[in-house]
């Protein structure tokens, strides 16, 4: 007879045997509640823009950086999670990302100038990267085979979750106090998830950890910082400036070699052969599409409410909510029919729907009623529960089984690669397209607008009946009537993102029907 395997301690056998059956909703616990305070960290800023706007006298461009520099940072350091796993195992591992997450907090909430929250916000995305994927590892270790898909459908359910009480959190947290308390707001659960985590997360580390590609991962942060610096700081610095041709220069340079880099036979951070298969590839750009609608929805629907629809931070916070939960309702049944039809239709249906909802959010105005505003919302996330667990699985079924841990870090970091990218040019077509209108707007305030003459001699005639003095009563109008134009203008600009937003999604129709061609083959 076979001698039984050795329990190493501290390892999730030992564990088990330590704490028995009830360890596995102990572990869970901690590691949901810090991957729940990540995410709803990632969106907990998206009310505040207007108020980051106003402290620091700054335009969309810089103010959602706030955003932007969390994601760009939380992208690149996924790669860095089975590295930090195998060199300091899970619980130190687990423990010292919280630590760096509470820091870049501390730094956000006393930080004297907008540079330095962005410099929070990038320590805060940082530990995102890496608690997302190691406690989803965590989880898939601890649950037999019969229950992993449960209970991984549960940690998504409780991702989406938080990503529509962020600004609810956040809009209440403003509402209630200052913009600046929604960065102290999660650290009371990142110190209850860090005490579990000392508990309860199981700890080992490789003897001999894997070297990682550092070189590789340089480059890569170089590029994605030039291209999304470039991006947001076009429309304020000029597109053919020097400084941002230099930055595209330098960003896709950087690019083409960490592509070089990672063909190499010692590169680590991405198996760039997965990309010749056409259905993962097809995956991999509808899911870089899809990260792209995600964040920038997410983003700019609470400002938009906050900016064009005037509502306070905690009415334009609860926009999302129910979309998200929407999304937790539907993602049970959702994943159950991707088991039962072609892949292609619910990705074909999934991408229609957010379409559809982006549609609708592109004819909304002043006057849009708010509850329209929450369908319109609703509406697009409904899709989303349909696209998601079929791209995930038309993903990881065209790749051989050896190389799945390959094939999902990929798919899952192009999405949150759309993700920021899709943030950074959504703002910087919204400024683009704003001033254009406004431009076309102004033009047309001439002696013979009659409209805007009317205007003029009512708003005129309120001022003096309010005991205003005549010599400022023109002035005051004229002021009034640039609002007018500035407000107008800024409406078309986010009606124009929104209708990108739908028509990039309709191209995105193009690959998904190359992996329905992928899935009839196969069958």
């Amino acid at each position: 007879m076979s001698e039984a395997a050795p329990i190493v301690p501290n390892s999730v056998e030992d564990m088990f045997r330590r704490y028995g059956r009830p360890y596995r909703t102990l572990v869970t616990i901690a590691g949901m509640t810090a991957s729940f305070t990540m995410v709803l960290t990632g969106t907990i800023v998206n009310v505040a823009v207007p108020d980051v706007m106003g402290a620091y006298g700054v335009g969309q461009d810089k103010a959602q950086l706030l955003t932007t520099a969390f994601v760009v940072a939380m992208t690149a350091s996924q790669l860095l999670n089975a590295w930090v796993v195998a060199v300091l195992g899970q619980r130190i591992g687990f423990c010292t990302t919280l630590v760096l997450f509470t820091i870049g907090s501390l730094i956000c909430g006393i930080s004297p100038n907008l540079d330095m929250i962005i410099f929070g916000r990038v320590l805060q995305g940082a530990a995102s990267g890496v608690i997302q994927p190691l406690v989803m590892v965590t989880i898939f270790q601890v649950f037999p085979s019969n229950r992993r898909g449960f209970a991984l459908g549960l940690f998504a359910m409780g991702l989406v979750l938080a990503l529509g009480l962020g600004p609810v959190v956040g809009g209440i947290t403003i509402d209630t106090t200052s913009w600046r308390q929604i960065f102290y707001v999660p650290l009371p659960l990142v110190g209850a998830a860090f005490l579990m985590g000392l508990v309860f997360m199981p700890s080992v580390r490789q003897a001999t950890p894997p070297a990682f590609d550092w070189t590789g991962y340089a480059l890569l942060i170089v590029a994605l910082y030039c291209v999304m610096t470039a991006i947001a700081s076009g429309q304020r610095e000029g597109w053919v400036s020097d400084y941002i041709v230099t930055l595209i220069v330098v960003g896709a340079v950087s690019g083409g070699m960490f592509i070089v880099s990672q063909t190499r036979a010692t590169a680590s951070l991405m198996d760039l052969s997965l990309f010749r298969n056409p259905q993962f590839l097809s995956a991999v750009i509808i899911a870089f599409i899809f990260g792209m609608g995600n964040f920038a929805t997410t983003y700019a629907i609470p400002v938009f409410g906050q900016i064009v629809q005037g509502y306070t931070p905690t009415a334009a916070g609860v926009l999302l909510l129910p979309a998200s939960l929407v999304v937790v309702v539907m993602l049970p049944f959702t994943g159950r029919m991707t088991d039962r039809v072609p892949l292609q239709y619910p990705i074909f249906f999934g991408l229609l729907i957010f379409a559809f909802g982006a549609i609708l959010m592109a004819g909304a105005d002043v006057n849009t009623p708010y509850w329209s505003m929450v369908f319109f919302a609703a509406v697009s996330r409904f899709g989303m529960a349909f696209m998601n667990p079929a791209l995930n699985a038309a993903a990881l079924s065209s790749v051989e089984p050896d190389r799945l841990n390959a094939g999902a870090g990929a798919l899952n970091f192009c999405r949150q690669l759309g993700g920021a990218t899709g943030t950074n040019a959504w703002v910087a077509i919204l400024e683009l397209r704003t001033h254009l209108y406004s431009d076309a707007l102004t033009a047309t305030q001439t002696s013979d607008n009659v409209a805007s003459r009317e205007m003029i001699e009512g708003v005129g005639r309120i001022l003096g009946e309010a005991g205003v003095a005549e010599a400022q009563q023109m002035p005051g109008a004229l002021h009034y009537l640039g609002q007018v134009v500035h407000a107008q203008a800024n409406t078309l600009g986010f009606q124009d993102g929104f209708l990108i937003i739908a028509v990039v999604f309709f191209i995105a129709m193009v690959p998904a029907f190359v992996i329905g061609r992928g899935q009839a083959q196969k069958a």
